[in-house]
């Protein structure tokens, strides 16, 4: 599935780090979401990705902004990496089906079993904003995202 920038987001329910279900049109009407797909929690990469915006969290989780990043680990090895790196945003499971949301966001690797780096900016009627998606070797730049977000 190729998505685009004014499509709708695909809406998903997916349990978090604590095993609370987190869907995406919880937010509808309240918040712009940035969902961001990684591959794989403990990774070098993806780990410097995610203490970045941990480092900066109130540019991506605030009044106006959610912060959902979604990896296809189980949601066991998540909470265990949420707590190592002191993580305060939602870390997703897309473990079961494995990878059915990357999939649904055109970005699940086949042949890793995993999300490429992809990162989808949702307004709050659930259209997709903003979107890039890297591959698996390439961090992304996080000042693309401020000002994605800036836009809204």
């Amino acid at each position: 599935m190729s998505l685009k920038v004014s499509d709708s987001a695909p809406d998903f329910e997916l349990v978090n780090q604590f095993g609370q279900k987190t869907s995406l049109s919880s937010f509808n009407g309240k918040k712009n979401v940035v969902v961001l797909f990684y591959p794989f929690a403990f990774s070098g990469i993806c780990t410097g990705e995610l203490c970045a915006l941990r480092d900066d969290l109130a540019s991506f989780q605030n009044d106006k902004v959610e912060l959902l990043a979604i990896s296809c680990d189980p949601m066991y090895s998540l909470k265990m990496f949420g707590e190592k790196e002191g993580y305060k945003f939602q870390l997703l499971s897309d473990f079961w089906p494995h990878g059915a949301i990357a999939k649904k966001y055109g970005v699940f690797n086949e042949e890793r079993g995993c999300a490429v780096r992809g990162t989808f900016i949702i307004d709050k009627t659930g259209k997709i904003r903003w979107q890039i998606v890297n591959s698996l070797g390439d961090a992304r730049n996080l000042v693309d995202y401020k000002a994605a977000l800036a836009s809204l």
